[in-house]
C-alpha cells in the first residue's frame, strides 16, 4: 500500500528536522539544523519561529514550561516567550567539529539525543541521555550519523537509527531506569547515499521510518517487514516524521532541501493508525 501527503503551509527549510507534537497547546514544533530555527504551527495554522544562534538537532517540550533543544553546544532551554535560551548540560564541548542531532523523551521525561560530525566522519559521534536531574549519560560510541529514537508502545524496547549503517536497531529498554542493552539489527534501510533518518512509533508497534534520499517514508511492523510506504515525489531528502494532531492520527513528515520542487517541506497524511504521544522533558 502507498500512499501520498499533502504539503503544509509552513516555512521551507534548509534541514528540517525534529518534528514533536506538544499536546499543551496543540502545536507541531520542528528545527531546521544548519539555520538554527526552531519553528512552530499553531492549531489555528498561525506559525512562529525562534533563533538559537547555533545548529539545533531537535526540540521538545519542557514539562515546566517552555522548550528543551539539542544544540551544537549540548541541551538548552528555549523561553518562547522571550526567546532566550539557558543552557542545562554541555554535551562535547571539546569537540567543535561535532553537533547535536535528533532526539526524543522517553514516558519518563528523559531526553536521548545524539552527535555526529559536521564531516560525517565515521564512529565521530555518541548517544546521551539528559536525565530530569540534568545529569548527562553517554549511552552509545562509535556513531556515524544520531538518528531517530523511539519506543515500543510497552516501554521494552528502543529502536534507534545510526543513518551510516544503513540500518534501524533495537536495544531492550528498562523503563524504569532508562538503561538500554542488547542492541541488534531490526530492518535494514536502504544502500549508499540513500539512508534511514528519523523514526516514530505508533500505537500498534509500527515503526514509521523516513528515508534521506529515498522519496519516502516506510512503515515497518514489530518483526521489521515494510508494510506501506508513504511516497514524497517531490522531495528526496526526507528528514523525519511524527504523529500528532488532536487525535495524533495525523502524520507530520519534514524534509530538506535537495531534489525535488517541494524539498525543505513540511507533509502531512492521515494513514489510518494513530501515534503514541510525545513526551516533554521533565527536568
Amino acid at each position: 500500500m502507498t500512499m501520498q501527503p499533502t504539503q503544509v503551509d509552513a516555512p521551507v527549510c534548509t534541514l528540517g528536522e525534529g518534528p514533536v507534537w506538544d499536546a499543551r497547546d496543540q502545536s507541531l514544533y520542528w528545527v531546521d539544523i544548519p539555520e538554527g530555527r526552531v519553528h512552530q504551527i499553531a492549531a489555528d495554522g498561525s506559525l512562529s519561529s525562534w533563533d538559537t544562534g547555533q545548529p539545533v538537532g531537535t526540540v521538545v517540550p519542557r514539562s515546566s514550561g517552555g522548550l528543551v533543544v539539542a544544540v551544537q553546544d549540548g541541551f538548552m532551554a528555549l523561553d518562547p516567550a522571550s526567546g532566550a535560551l539557558t543552557t542545562l548540560a554541555e554535551v562535547e564541548r571539546d569537540r567543535p567539529e561535532n553537533r547535536m542531532n535528533d532526539g526524543a523523551c522517553d514516558r519518563a521525561g528523559r531526553f536521548y539525543a545524539g552527535t555526529m560530525a559536521d564531516d560525517e566522519s565515521p564512529g565521530a559521534g555518541a548517544l546521551y541521555r539528559l536525565d530530569p536531574d540534568l545529569s548527562v549519560t553517554r549511552l552509545v560510541t562509535g556513531v556515524g550519523t544520531s538518528n531517530g529514537i523511539g519506543w515500543s508502545p510497552d516501554e521494552r524496547l528502543m529502536y534507534y537509527i545510526d543513518s551510516q549503517v544503513n540500518r534501524v536497531d533495537v536495544f531492550d529498554y528498562d523503563p524504569a531506569t532508562g538503561q538500554i542493552e542488547g542492541r541488534r539489527p531490526f530492518a535494514a534501510v536502504g544502500k549508499g547515499d540513500v539512508v534511514p533518518d528519523g523514526l516514530t512509533v505508533d500505537a500498534d508497534g509500527g515503526v514509521w521510518v523516513a528515508v534521506w534520499g529515498g522519496y519516502a517514508v516506510l512503515h515497518h511492523d514489530s518483526a521489521g517487514n515494510v508494510i506501506e510506504t508513504v511516497d514524497l515525489p517531490a522531495a528526496a531528502r526526507v528528514s523525519s516524521c511524527v504523529f500528532g494532531g488532536p487525535d495524533l492520527d495525523r502524520l507530520y513528515i519534514t524534509t530538506a532541501a535537495g531534489p525535488g520542487e517541494s524539498a525543505g517541506a513540511l507533509f502531512v497524511c492521515e494513514p489510518g493508525v494513530t501515534g503514541q504521544p510525545s513526551h516533554p522533558f521533565r527536568g
